[in-house]
């Protein structure tokens, strides 16, 4: 691309409850496959999968295929696409088992993975599954311990590290990536996340409007001039909605939030129009210094919104 920005989308895969009008599991997983298949085709960079186990806005007994296991298999149906989480939870696995399964995806895929990588926030899932849910700073130290010990992992024979709450001794971690796997981080909190993010992250993904977006990437300038980081060295995405129709009136005036907000409040803060009025949108992020986005299509498992959006708007910007 001349410009460098880049495109992703996330597949289908039941946490917005996109998939509950298709009968049957495997139904569902074909639709996944499908979708997967089809952003390939139509020249998106990368396909994202959410790193959660129940449902939202509440859990409801309705198919959510698991991150990696989906990531792995779709790897095996396309060919050229990015293979990323938006973003893994730090707490759900080990990190030097984390380690080997993020580099197996790498060379099975053919050195395609985009590794993410969050401090968690979803606290029934915690619960539910048995998992501690400690306090914000503690996930973040965590976060931190997390990526130092799978980034050595990726580049050193065996490992000792003591961190501040996640340890490993003499660990290795075989086959290696094949390249060296961006890693992005996802979390806009000021303090703490940017600061993770300007030591040890290649993308940085937060949200907000794009004044908002703005502000926050300048604050992850001062963490990277803190910590003696080129801020040019990361690149800073967003994600967002999206929802396009050809016309205003096929927009209409119906929500596709799944936490339920109403249209008057969800469209302005998504990328929620026609093409023209969402390039319209992408372009004040870009002009905000945003290098990459990684949107959800509010219509799954319909996939208008997925072909006008790769035919309509990211043209515009290559």
């Amino acid at each position: 691309m001349t410009n460098g920005i880049t495109f992703g989308v996330f597949v289908p895969q039941g946490w917005k409850m996109e998939l509950a009008s298709i009968d049957g599991a495997e139904a569902k997983w074909q639709r996944a496959v499908e979708v997967a298949v089809r952003a390939e085709e139509l020249g998106f960079d990368h396909i994202w999968a959410y790193d959660h186990v129940h449902n939202v806005p509440v859990p409801a007994q309705e198919a959510m295929f698991e991150c990696w296991t989906t990531l792995a298999a779709l790897s095996q149906r396309t060919t050229r696409i990015g293979l990323g989480q938006m973003v893994g939870c730090t707490s759900y696995r080990n990190p030097a088992l984390l380690a080997k399964i993020a580099s197996t995806l790498d060379v099975v895929s053919g050195g395609r993975l985009e590794w993410g990588i969050g401090a968690g926030w979803y606290e029934q899932e915690y619960r539910a599954y048995g998992y501690e849910f400690p306090s914000a700073r503690v996930r973040i130290e965590m976060l931190e311990d997390c990526v130092e010990i799978v980034t050595r992992l990726w580049t050193e024979g065996e490992v000792t590290h003591a961190g501040t709450h996640l340890s490993v001794a003499g660990a290795q971690c075989d086959p290696k990536p094949l390249g060296s796997p961006h890693v992005w981080i996802g979390g806009g909190g000021e303090k703490r996340t940017l600061r993770v993010v300007a030591k040890h992250a290649t993308h940085s993904n937060f949200g907000g409007q794009p004044e908002e977006w703005a502000r926050k990437s300048a604050i992850l300038d001062g963490h990277c001039a803190e910590v003696g980081r080129d801020p040019a060295t990361i690149t800073r995405t967003m994600s967002g909605e999206i929802f396009l129709r050809e016309t205003e009136a096929e927009v209409g005036t119906e929500s596709r939030s799944f936490w339920g907000e109403p249209f008057e409040t969800w469209a302005p803060s998504n990328f929620v129009g026609t093409p023209e009025q969402v390039c319209e949108k992408v372009q004040a992020y870009v002009d905000a210094g945003c290098g990459g986005f990684v949107p959800w299509c509010a219509d799954y498992p319909d996939t208008e919104t997925l072909e006008l959006f790769a035919t309509k708007v990211i043209p515009e910007f290559r």
